[in-house]
């Protein structure tokens, strides 16, 4: 009887790395990480210019102290704290993980937004400059305001606008190419709207009212009463 021949397989350096990653998950441990997503860690050590981070992997990975800092240049981070970081590679020439807080947080921004624009919700932001065509805005990433889009009426001067805080409505975005557009106008249209309604309510023949004069003529003073403006004529108003 002839003996079989026993025949010896060796594993490519691929398969190592998948037989180590399921030892892994034989050991409990967490299902193997995606490039690309953003994964939670733990703060393992801090040095001058690096949080070492474990997320569970076989290697830590660090991140730029930096990305940890507030505006004053503090640390708001300690040993032991958890954060959600992106993992932008697995492992680096040096074996470690590739890791960004910075990125992680442009991500989630992004997401929010997203999910803003597709329910009709509202998102605060702060104007921060002028741009061709309108203004910059800071909503946790920047977004474009056209002139358009500032006010119902036309806006001359766009800079009194800046540093302010205002409310907008998404109407256009794409997180490919990095393009959100905002609009002011539209929520003043609409509060102007449910003014009008109000307005209508009370608005009869003999009535007092209150308004705001919005713009002099030669014939007159147009008045806003909430919604509706009103000409005031010239032979109806008294001075003094």
């Amino acid at each position: 009887m002839e003996n079989a021949e026993t025949k010896l397989v060796v594993p490519e350096i691929e398969d190592f790395a998948a037989m180590f990653e399921q030892s892994i998950k034989d050991r409990g441990g967490e299902a193997v990480l995606q490039e690309g997503e953003i994964v939670k860690g733990t703060i393992v050590q801090l040095t001058k210019d690096y949080a070492v981070i474990d997320v569970g992997y076989k290697s830590e990975g660090q991140v730029p102290i930096a990305e940890f800092t507030n505006a004053k240049g503090e640390v708001i981070i300690k040993v032991g704290d958890p954060v959600d970081v992106l993992l932008e590679a697995r492992e680096n020439d040096s074996g470690m993980v590739v890791l960004s807080k910075e990125k992680a947080d442009k991500m989630r921004i992004w997401d929010e937004i997203s999910a803003a624009c597709e329910r009709d919700e509202i998102v605060k932001g702060t104007i921060v400059g002028r741009v061709k065509g309108g203004l910059s805005v800071d909503i946790g990433v920047k977004a474009f305001l056209p002139g358009s889009q500032v006010d119902i009426r036309p806006v001359r001067n766009l800079d009194q606008y800046i540093a302010k805080e205002f409310e907008f409505k998404v109407i256009k975005f794409n997180k490919k190419r990095g393009n959100i557009v905002l609009s002011r106008r539209v929520l003043l249209e609409k509060q102007r709207e449910e003014l009008k309604k109000e307005t209508l309510k009370k608005l009869k023949e003999g009535a007092i009212l209150t308004g705001v004069v919005k713009n002099l003529t030669d014939y007159g003073a147009f008045i806003d009463l909430g919604g509706i403006d009103g000409l005031l004529h010239i032979t109806d108003m008294s001075w003094g």
